[in-house]
């Protein structure tokens, strides 16, 4: 019996799934964050050995028989030189883990749970960060670089934005469009603070990234409650998802679009307010020539199983899936064209003439 393995790998968290080679998952652990810039290779190696040794016990699988190929699709795995020390230290100190290693950046196991050819993948969480998959191995991104350098659209751009918004209106500086009292009360509960100087603190000596977005599920639900200011932060928000998008259609390969849909794997906690953020996606969109469909989807099993399906085709064995099982359409925005013109990559053109037609398959994420 042959046991393939992946592990969906955050910077707070890891999961990881064993199946076995008809593709029935056996276990599946929960185990550290295994970024490396955060922890270290060595650090973050031994984090992967304890939750196959865990899932191993798990699966009745003897602890001295290695997986046969095991995904590994981390926070943090963006580049071929650290994802090859990382394999190399697990071959090395672990050499009962697995046999072989497949090593890529987290949003891969999210486009592969949904699809064996690619496809685009939207993080917004805590960061915010999108990357496209082309069937022939082709990747491109959008953001991903951090809060001191992006994460539009993410949970710390809309915290971030909320205390931007109330600082400058307070200073007389930029008046903000929306009476700010709601959002500065949620921002002090939030923070335990009176003053905005008590804020100083959070944002620089003590600042934590993860505390300081949280701060955005608590404007959720000033936003549902009605509150003006907090609506329009979602909104923004939404946009800024769109544009994201847009920036990677025109690298998009026909062979990913033959249905005339793409689909976009939405992950991160921000996309569970999608009735806050639809106004300005849809508003976004619209100002962009999209020659095909988007699909809006979640996955509803971990994304571990996208990097476990990664590691079995490396070794080219067809373990079975059925990806139907692996996600729900959320949203889907529709194109329709009166008439086309053809571009050099073989999508049709011509914005003056395209109609956005959008369909809400769900209120929510």
């Amino acid at each position: 019996m042959k046991y393939f393995g992946g592990i969906e790998g955050g910077a707070t968290h890891s999961r990881l799934v064993i199946c076995d080679e008809e593709g029935k998952s056996l276990a599946l652990v929960s185990g550290l964050g295994t970024n490396h810039w955060m922890v270290g290779i060595p650090e973050v190696a031994r984090r992967i050995a304890d939750m196959v040794e865990r899932a191993k016990q798990e699966a009745c699988i003897e602890p001295e028989m290695p997986l046969k190929s095991l995904g590994l699709s981390l926070s943090g795995c963006e580049q071929e030189a650290t994802n090859l020390d990382l394999k190399n230290e697990m071959l090395t100190s672990f050499p009962n883990v697995a046999e072989s290693y497949v090593v890529c950046s987290d949003t891969m196991g999210s486009v592969f749970t949904a699809s064996p050819i690619g496809g685009m993948v939207v993080i917004s969480g805590t960061g915010s960060n999108a990357l496209l998959r082309n069937p022939d191995g082709s990747t491109f991104t959008c953001g991903g670089w951090g809060h001191f350098m992006g994460d539009e659209g993410s949970a710390f751009y809309i915290s971030h934005r909320a205390l931007k918004i109330v600082f400058d209106d307070m200073d007389n500086l930029r008046k903000s469009p929306y009476p700010i009292e709601r959002v500065w009360q949620t921002i002090k509960q939030h923070f335990n603070i009176e003053t905005r100087f008590d804020l100083l603190t959070h944002c620089y000596a003590k600042f934590d990234k993860p505390f300081f977005a949280s701060l955005c599920k608590k404007l959720a639900h000033a936003a549902d409650q009605g509150d003006e200011l907090s609506k329009s932060l979602f909104t923004e928000s939404g946009a800024c998802t769109a544009r994201s998008i847009a920036s990677l259609v025109p690298k998009v390969q026909d062979a990913l679009v033959k249905t005339g849909d793409l689909n976009v794997v939405c992950v991160g906690s921000v996309w569970h307010s999608w009735h806050l953020l639809k106004q300005g996606f849809e508003r976004e969109m619209s100002q962009h020539d999209i020659p095909f469909n988007l699909k809006l989807v979640t996955i509803t099993k971990s994304m571990a199983y996208g990097a476990c399906y990664l590691a079995a085709d490396a070794i080219h064995f067809k373990l079975p899936r059925n990806y139907l099982d692996n996600f729900d359409v959320m949203y889907h925005y529709r194109t329709k064209q009166k008439t086309t013109a053809t571009t050099t990559n073989g999508h049709s053109n011509g914005s003056a003439d395209r109609i956005p037609h959008v369909e809400s398959v769900t209120s929510q994420a």
